[in-house]
């Protein structure tokens, strides 16, 4: 198989591309509520003449065979938007108030499609058998891969690799990027509710002032991570919302915390938990006050099998050059992608879509792609695949 065969394809195929993804934009829906999303890609893939399925509700998934036997590989895009209020002025922005595909789902979806039609269009000159899933709901616990995996879909057989690609508008577009082993941490919520006796804000003597007791939660649990988890295992506790209603001379009887808690190790991840659990009750305890305290498990910690990454690095520079792939650092971000990837032998890289507002990351409601990265994107899925497949 020859390189430039697909890049002459996904070269012919990227307007197409470029209007699918633009119509996704502009078209958005929120977790677990993609209907529009699925009917338009079974529409597409139905006009191409690849055979397709409803999963998950809203999900869509469909196998293609190749020329013979072969390896069974899986192609996975997510499909959902966020609650964001679009503020580009582009002619394809969210016609959607207050939703957004600000993580590049419609990328994905878009990339995903172009791979699909090559591969397709090629399918004489590899081997094995190629299944896609344009995942929904991963933006929300506890996420569409879950839905997917309990759905029985692969199980039999178990495919041999897993891959998915994401946008990473801080790489220039015409960039891959990889990681071999831990890459995205894991993504657990703490809700603390802390209770005690409101009153008088001049006689904190007849309280108990939840609110003291919460800020000293706050504080000590950063020890857990500073003393508690070995410093070479990278982890995050952070507390975003704060709430107690009082007033400038009320205490009130109670007060909320709510953070995420992540971490690459998925065996500190548990004692960690414990500890906050632990240690929170003890110190709103010991101050006189109760806790409820609830932790919603989240995604696990994603990591990419190292000699798969390998292979798949090595493929990726034979289909580009050495010059546009990288390599990338862990970031504590969570991906719900981690749950095939503790059953499965996976790969889960970053395709550069940087140029069009670069400074601006993912889920910030400016957040835009060079789309010149379509075509890339779709050709270098539809390479990895093929070439993966076939022995």
């Amino acid at each position: 198989m020859i390189p430039d065969t697909i890049k002459n394809l996904a070269s012919g195929f990227s307007e197409e591309i470029i209007s699918i993804r633009r119509t996704l934009h502009a078209n958005p829906e929120l977790s677990f509520q993609e209907f529009g999303t699925a009917a338009f890609i079974t529409k597409t893939l139905n006009d191409w003449g690849i055979t397709n399925e409803r999963i998950a509700n809203t999900g869509v998934t469909g196998l293609i065979e190749g020329s013979g036997p072969g390896k069974y590989l899986v192609l996975r895009a997510d499909i959902d938007a966020l609650p964001i209020l679009e503020m580009n002025t582009c002619e394809y922005r969210s016609k959607k108030s207050g939703i957004m595909h600000a993580c590049g789902h419609d990328a994905h979806i878009a990339a995903l499609l172009g791979a699909l039609r090559i591969i397709s269009s090629l399918r004489n000159e590899w081997k094995g058998n190629i299944r896609f899933i344009f995942q929904p709901g991963e933006e929300v616990l506890p996420g569409g891969a879950q839905k997917i995996l309990d759905s029985g879909l692969l199980d039999h057989p178990e495919p041999d690799f897993m891959i998915a690609q994401h946008v990473y508008p801080e790489l220039t577009a015409g960039m891959f990027a990889f990681r071999e082993g831990p890459y995205m941490a894991s993504t657990d919520e703490i809700y603390l509710d802390v209770h005690g006796v409101g009153g008088h804000g001049a006689l904190p003597h007849k309280t108990i002032d939840p609110v003291l007791i919460a800020s000293h939660v706050v504080v000590a649990l950063q020890q857990i991570i500073s003393r508690r988890i070995p410093a070479d295992v990278p982890a995050v506790l952070s507390f975003g919302k704060f709430t107690a209603a009082g007033s400038t001379n009320i205490i009130p009887a109670d007060a909320k915390l709510e953070g995420t808690f992540r971490i690459m190790d998925e065996q500190w991840r548990q004692i960690a938990l414990d500890e906050i659990r632990k240690m929170a009750t003890g110190i709103v305890t010991s101050m006189g006050g109760t806790l409820d305290c609830r932790i919603v498990p989240g995604y696990p910690s994603l990591r990419n099998d190292p000699e798969l990454t390998r292979v798949v690095k090595k493929l990726a520079s034979h289909y580009t050059d050495t010059d546009h792939v990288a390599d990338l650092p862990m970031r504590m971000t969570g991906e719900d992608f981690a749950r095939y990837a503790q059953r499965f032998p996976t790969v889960f890289y970053r395709l550069g879509t940087g140029g069009v507002n670069k400074d601006k990351p993912v889920h910030h409601p400016e957040f835009d792609i060079d789309e010149s990265s379509l075509e890339l994107g779709a050709g270098m899925m539809a390479w990895l695949a093929m070439s993966l497949t076939t022995p």
